[in-house]
């Protein structure tokens, strides 16, 4: 069955959301056959593996690139590509030219963007113009310079009030789904009540609609520290250095290949 933003928002009250992040088709097939019925192309590739510090260099043309590969890897799940850093932010005719690439160029299904409130017009004409939109609040990670770091948000009664009227903002406007990002958990449980749409939460708390982790985090692939909200499914990251470790070894003595290595 393909997962459409119509069967994804219709989830709501019915059963919790599992969302993960893949940025190559072998990792879309991975998580497409988990069932995992949705599937971020999040500019979190920007660190993951482009090696950046930030999600703030990464390009529409890099992220057209890996959401396309996404695409032709999965049957079945949504797949949501991020909007990048000023591909959307200078006006609404922008927002439209380059949402629409990603539906168009890299067979996404729907979009993410930044923004509570102020994306309200934004989010309204990409959703007239036929492309679903998933919102983002809380910690939104494009505004990291000006948030001063990656901090939990929320934590005071005008910050808890404003993130709840972006909430509201953000459906009203027409958003399918929205993302929670670092919030304190009973403010996410908060918003997740109000709203008739799914919340993905990623550290928001077990009050919201779903979940999603990065690949792999989730997978302890990358050796670093995890975030607090970062449950690790498996610890990949010493296995594989153990596996290239051996084959590097069995290369430099001969041992690889053997006879049955060879034709």
């Amino acid at each position: 069955m393909k997962w459409t933003a119509a069967k994804i928002k219709a989830l709501k009250g019915q059963r919790k959301i599992a969302m993960v992040t893949a940025y190559d088709a072998l990792t879309a097939a991975l998580v497409d056959d988990a069932g995992i019925p949705t599937i971020l192309v999040g500019d979190s590739l920007g660190m993951t593996v482009l090696g950046y510090e930030t999600t703030l260099p990464v390009s529409m043309e890099e992220m057209l690139h890996h959401a396309s590969a996404v695409a032709r890897g999965t049957r079945n799940a949504l797949v949501i590509a991020d909007m990048p850093f000023m591909s959307y932010q200078p006006s609404v005719a922008l927002a439209l030219e380059n949402a629409g690439r990603f539906l168009k160029e890299a067979h996404a299904d729907a979009v993410k963007l930044e923004g509570g409130a102020m994306r309200g017009e934004m989010i309204e004409a990409l959703v007239k113009n036929g492309i679903p939109v998933v919102g983002h609040i809380g910690l939104t990670p494009q505004s990291v310079k000006e948030m001063g770091g990656y901090r939990v948000q929320g934590k005071t009664p005008e910050q808890a009030r404003q993130l709840m009227d972006d909430a509201m903002a953000v459906e009203q406007a027409g958003a399918f789904a929205i993302v929670l990002e670092c919030v304190p958990a009973e403010l996410g449980e908060m918003i997740s009540n109000a709203l008739t749409i799914p919340t993905i939460g990623i550290g928001a708390g077990a009050g919201c609609d779903g979940q999603v982790l990065v690949f792999t985090d989730l997978l302890g692939m990358s050796g670093k520290p995890a975030p607090r909200f970062v449950k690790k499914y498996a610890t990949l990251h010493p296995l594989i250095a153990e596996a290239l470790s051996a084959y590097r070894s069995d290369v430099e003595d001969g041992s690889f290949p053997s006879e049955e290595h060879t034709y």
